[in-house]
């Protein structure tokens, strides 16, 4: 096979990906119209059906426009040898193979942030604001840039340059060590998330002593599940959309309250939301995706080791020079249509897990208020109550909220 041919295997991948999902998004959007089911009759009154149909079509229309100048621009990219380009900017600073990687990875991590910063905007500061979603400020939006591109200098360059290090001293063993890396980063981030990143975007402090608190409290208590480690985040901060999440293990186990959740929902429906997440890990959800997430990075980064050192890879983008940091980017481009069927599978079986995430909530507590707290949250967030199936079947990590109510009033 020619660099030639592979150039074009890329090509074709990033066109199929691009009508693919230009296929699933019509699809849906033409379900967008349709009555809403019976069982969900009372989520929407007519005004806010209306509201939330026009909210989906703006999305609709705003990602469409969007994906066809992020799509021209990476076919642009390729044909006119970007890649090339920006490589030989990192090669006139260094001849170190680290800091050459670690400054072509940073520009065009620069680049693309700068390139889609005006379509967040737009998108916080006209869609999200017309519909009555954003709190963000303006001083907010720069500093979350600012936060998280230094946080992917730190995190994410600190751990490209010890991998590209082990990939010089080691060559085809580098993914054991790579491998190695993430699986020791991943976990620290599942244990200490909340407590050490969030804290830079977020303010977080203990649930108050109270109703709430004592129903959550004896909720755990009553299933056996020990949870001292209660917060609620100032999520208002940015949205009127609510959330809840369990992070951590053992003694850094946590449950995080939006306080947008607290103020929207009821505190049986809280409860009850915590029932769920309770669930998964009673039902070893926790721990079967974040394993199941390491093997699947070790086999990615196995394969990624028989490729990287043949030149094809580095070629086939443009680039003359071979060098892993290029080679890092062909390969995620050749690995797309395996990333999508491992994604596929992985989204299946988070939707069955959600079911049985229900089924525990509504047997060890009420599937009730589970049922309102998430007609509420869908309500609240103008949520698409009539998705397409294919287009469910290829994104949803979550059943319908159709499927769910079904389920629980089983």
């Amino acid at each position: 096979m020619t660099a030639e041919i592979l150039f074009y295997i890329i090509i074709g991948i990033i066109i199929i990906n691009f009508i693919k999902d230009k296929v699933l998004n019509a699809l849906n959007a033409k379900k967008y119209n349709d009555p809403i089911p019976e069982p969900l009759s009372d989520v929407y009154d007519d005004e806010a059906y209306k509201r939330s149909q026009a909210y989906k079509a703006t999305n609709y229309g705003f990602g469409l426009w969007t994906s066809l100048f992020s799509f021209a621009l990476t076919l642009g990219f390729l044909v006119f040898d970007g890649f090339e380009y920006v490589d030989n900017i990192a090669r006139d600073f260094s001849d170190n193979p680290i800091i050459i990687g670690l400054i072509f990875f940073g520009i065009i991590i620069i680049a693309s942030d700068l390139i889609n910063t005006p379509f967040v905007y737009y998108k916080t500061f006209v869609i999200e604001e017309n519909f009555g979603f954003n709190k963000t400020t303006k001083k907010t939006f720069l500093l979350d840039k600012i936060k998280g591109l230094i946080m992917t200098a730190i995190l994410g360059g600190g751990i490209l340059a010890v991998i590209i290090w082990f990939y010089q001293i080691t060559n085809e063993m580098f993914w054991l060590y790579a491998w190695g890396i993430v699986a020791v980063f991943t976990v620290f981030m599942n244990m200490f998330y909340s407590k050490l990143i969030v804290p830079l975007f977020n303010k977080q402090k203990p649930l108050e002593d109270g109703e709430l608190r004592q129903k959550i409290s004896d909720y755990a208590n009553s299933v056996g599940f020990s949870l001292n480690k209660i917060f609620v985040i100032d999520g208002s901060k940015r949205s009127t959309k609510a959330n809840a999440y369990f992070s951590g293990f053992g003694s850094e186990k946590r449950v995080t309250l939006y306080d947008t959740l607290i103020n929207d929902l009821e505190d049986d429906e809280i409860v009850a939301v915590l029932a769920h997440e309770v669930g998964h890990y009673k039902r070893k959800h926790i721990i079967f995706n974040l394993v199941s997430s390491l093997l699947l990075t070790g086999l990615t980064l196995y394969i990624l080791s028989i490729f990287i050192s043949n030149p094809l890879l580095s070629n086939a983008i443009g680039v003359e020079k071979q060098s892993f940091h290029v080679g890092l980017i062909a390969f995620g481009l050749l690995y797309s249509p395996i990333s999508e069927i491992t994604s596929l599978i992985m989204n299946y079986i988070s939707r069955v897990f959600e079911y049985q995430a229900d089924d525990y909530a509504k047997t060890t507590y009420k599937a009730e208020p589970l049922i309102t707290s998430l007609k509420k949250l869908s309500k609240n967030s103008l949520s698409n109550l009539t998705p397409h199936k294919a287009y469910v079947f290829m994104h949803y990590s979550h059943p319908t909220l159709l499927d769910r109510v079904n389920n629980l009033r089983k």
